[in-house]
C-alpha cells in the first residue's frame, strides 16, 4: 500500500530534480535548493561521488509521509545499473529507484522491496517488458530523441503504460510532454547549470520556482 501511495505522491508533484555534482555535498545544497524553490522530488545521481551519503543526509530530513510542507520531500537514487547499487541506495534511505535502461535483475531486486523503480526505454518493446516486470512509471530516455507525441503514439498498443521523459524537457517544452500525456517530468542540467558555473544555489531556486509554475500551468489547462 505505501508503495502505491508514494508512487501517487510523486505523480501529483509531477517534477522530478536529476541532480548530478562534483561532491555529495554540492549536490546535497543543491537538493535543498530545488526544494525550497518547490520542486518536491529528488533524484541523486549515482555518478556523483559519495552519492549514498547525500542520500543519506537527504531522508533524515526530508520524509514523503509527513505533513509538514517545510519537511516534505521524496528522495530517490538514480542511474542505478544494477541490483547490488539499487539494494545499497535503498538502504540508504533512497524512496524511489531509477535507471537509465531497463534491467531486469534491478527491477526484480526493488520489486522484492517494494520501492518504485523507474527504468529508462527507448522502444515499445522495452515497455512492454517493464510493464510484465511489474514496472509503475518508465522513464522515456533520452527525452530529446523525442517528439511529446511520442507518449501517446506508445499508448496507442500500450495504454497502460505510464511515461516519465527526462533529458531535454525545458521550461519551453514542459507544457507539450503533460499535454501529451506524461505523468512526471525529469529535469536534469537545465535546473542546475548556471549555479555549477557561478556557484550561487539561488540559481537552482529561481529555476525550481519556474519549472513548478510551468507545470501547475499545465495541469490546469489539461
Amino acid at each position: 500500500m505505501k508503495k502505491i501511495q508514494l508512487l501517487q505522491k510523486i505523480i501529483d508533484n509531477g517534477v522530478v530534480a536529476v541532480l548530478r555534482g562534483d561532491s555529495a555535498d554540492q549536490v546535497f545544497d543543491m537538493a535543498e535548493a530545488a526544494i525550497a524553490g518547490g520542486i518536491k522530488v529528488i533524484e541523486v545521481t549515482l555518478t556523483v561521488p559519495g552519492a549514498l551519503h547525500a542520500i543519506e543526509k537527504l531522508s533524515r530530513m526530508y520524509s514523503w509521509e509527513t505533513s509538514d510542507p517545510d519537511k516534505f520531500a521524496i528522495i530517490g537514487a538514480g542511474t542505478v545499473l544494477e541490483p547490488q547499487t539499487a539494494r545499497a541506495s535503498i538502504m540508504a534511505g533512497a524512496q524511489f529507484v531509477v535507471g537509465p535502461s531497463l534491467n531486469p535483475e534491478t527491477v526484480k531486486l526493488c520489486n522484492l522491496y517494494r520501492v518504485p523503480i523507474l527504468p529508462g526505454v527507448m522502444t515499445i518493446a522495452e515497455v512492454q517488458q517493464a510493464l510484465e516486470l511489474g514496472v509503475d512509471i518508465v522513464k522515456l530516455f533520452p527525452g530529446s530523441l523525442y517528439d511529446p507525441s511520442i507518449i501517446k503514439t506508445m499508448k496507442g498498443p500500450l495504454p497502460q503504460a505510464d511515461f516519465m521523459p527526462t533529458g531535454g524537457v525545458s521550461l519551453s517544452n514542459l507544457g507539450d510532454w503533460i499535454k501529451g500525456g506524461a505523468v512526471a517530468v525529469g529535469i536534469g542540467s537545465d535546473l542546475t547549470n548556471e549555479a555549477v558555473k557561478t556557484g550561487d544555489l539561488s540559481h537552482v531556486r529561481s529555476k525550481a520556482e519556474q519549472y513548478m509554475e510551468a507545470y501547475r500551468k499545465a495541469k490546469s489547462e489539461l
